[in-house]
């Protein structure tokens, strides 16, 4: 299926709330950050020169995966609170979602996106890969509010 690649829109804070506790929840548990993030995303995100990017159904609309840009030093964004709902996974929504992501970071003016995510997680590891994202040695990675980021990536672009 393809998808709607669009940005955050007044109300989306529930989607990506929802979409983002289901898999944290579902193999960890919600940090101090995610919590904050989550429950603020206008103030923790958007407000601070962030992006929020929404996978939709092209008919319904309906939202089936996010990701975000947060903003770091000139000229770099870190990919982050990437998340699809589950019955749609495996069906190529991350890909596109990645995709229009670092688009949309290119079309920011972006030179590099970093990214952090867990060891345990496979399948979005190969997505990353498959995709031009390189690992970092954790020393070479800016330090994380994450306990669970045991994996650095980053691309140039």
């Amino acid at each position: 299926m393809n998808v709607r690649i669009r940005e955050f829109q007044p109300g989306d804070e529930i989607s990506f709330r929802a979409l983002n506790e289901a898999w944290i929840t579902a193999s960890f548990h919600l940090e101090d950050e995610d919590i904050a993030i989550l429950g603020d995303p206008q103030h923790h995100i958007l407000s601070s020169g962030g992006h929020i990017y929404f996978a939709a159904h092209p008919e319904s609309g309906e939202v089936l995966g996010c990701c975000a840009l947060l903003p770091m030093e000139d000229g770099c964004f870190e990919v982050a609170k990437m998340a699809m709902a589950e019955r749609h996974r495996g069906q190529g929504i991350g890909r596109q979602m990645l995709r229009g992501t670092i688009v949309a970071a290119r079309d920011l003016g972006a030179r590099r996106l970093y990214l952090v995510t867990h060891h345990s997680l496979k399948n979005a590891i190969g997505l990353y890969e498959s995709e031009g994202f390189v690992h970092l040695r954790p020393e070479d990675a800016p330090p994380s509010p994450y306990a669970r980021a045991t994996v650095f990536m980053e691309k140039f672009l």
